[in-house]
């Protein structure tokens, strides 16, 4: 990973933080996104002890798009080539929220930002090909059902549900995102980490709390989660490869709806004006 930038979303703890931990040791210059200034300082002050390649940290709230076009923006100005990004930030939300774009937190935090982040970089990442796009996904989204008729989830919130469906809206963002790309040299993979011991599970869960009591009996740690990730965005192994969902370093089969592509599509228009990238684009 020497000479290759890396990005890394979520970034102060857990996978994030163990991702951008090895993706240094290996060389690289990993740019850590974080939301908390303090938390993020902390993280940067730790992995920096590393003998492998710089790390800095930029900030950034995933619940304001905003946020995140200045994060995009920052970046653009100190940095000429990106090689990896990685979207892992997310969260788990237990009651229902809207954030201060008016979208339901959970699909905005762990999918719709982080659509927004990869279309505002693509041109970078095109021009610094090879390169590589890493979502951060999960096994949940096998339960997870997409109504584009209710985002805001105004009938029947549920923790897990809300969860559930943004993590299958990023696998199917993912392969529509590889088949936009064909022919680019940047390739774009999902992953399931593994259930991992992280600070979702730590905090006060209500009704399933009981999860983080057995964390430490049947949880995989940080350093295992992150296996995955670190392998898709730097072996030989699937250079190349693209559109594709993994676990424990191998390919898998995802749910037959994230394979739908007229829902992906769907998804794409209307994660666009959602973000305001519509926009954007239609002003340039």
């Amino acid at each position: 990973m020497v000479g290759k930038v890396c990005l890394v979303t979520g970034a102060n703890s857990g996978i994030g933080k163990e991702t951008a931990r090895r993706l240094a040791d290996l060389g690289g210059t990993v740019v850590m996104v974080c939301r908390n200034k303090g938390k993020g300082e902390k993280a940067l002050a730790d992995i920096a002890k590393t003998r492998g390649g710089p790390v800095e940290l930029m900030l950034a709230d995933l619940a304001s798009f905003e946020s995140v076009r200045s994060l995009a923006k920052g970046f653009l100005e100190k940095h000429n080539s990106l090689h990896v990004l990685v979207n892992n930030a997310g969260g788990v939300i237990l009651s229902r929220s809207l954030t201060v774009d008016g979208i339901e937190t959970t699909f905005q935090v762990d999918y719709l930002s982080h659509f927004l982040l990869t279309n505002l970089l693509l041109e970078i990442l095109k021009k610094s090909a090879p390169s590589r796009i890493v979502n951060v996904s999960s096994a949940a989204h096998y339960s997870g059902h997409l109504d584009l008729d209710d985002l805001p989830m105004k009938n029947g919130y549920g923790t897990m549900r809300a969860y559930s469906r943004a993590k299958l809206a990023q696998v199917l963002f993912t392969y529509e995102l590889a088949r936009r790309l064909q022919g680019t040299g940047v390739t774009a993979n999902c992953l399931h980490p593994g259930v991992v011991a992280t600070n979702i599970w730590k905090r006060s869960m209500g009704p399933l709390s009981f999860v983080g009591n057995v964390s430490r009996l049947f949880l995989i740690s940080p350093e295992e989660g992150a296996e995955t990730s670190v392998y898709l965005a730097s072996s030989q192994a699937v250079e190349g490869v693209t559109g594709k969902y993994f676990d424990n370093k191998q390919e898998k089969e995802s749910s037959a709806e994230s394979h739908d592509q007229v829902l992906a599509q769907r998804l794409w228009a209307e994660s666009e004006k959602l973000s305001g990238l519509a926009s954007v684009r239609g002003s340039s």
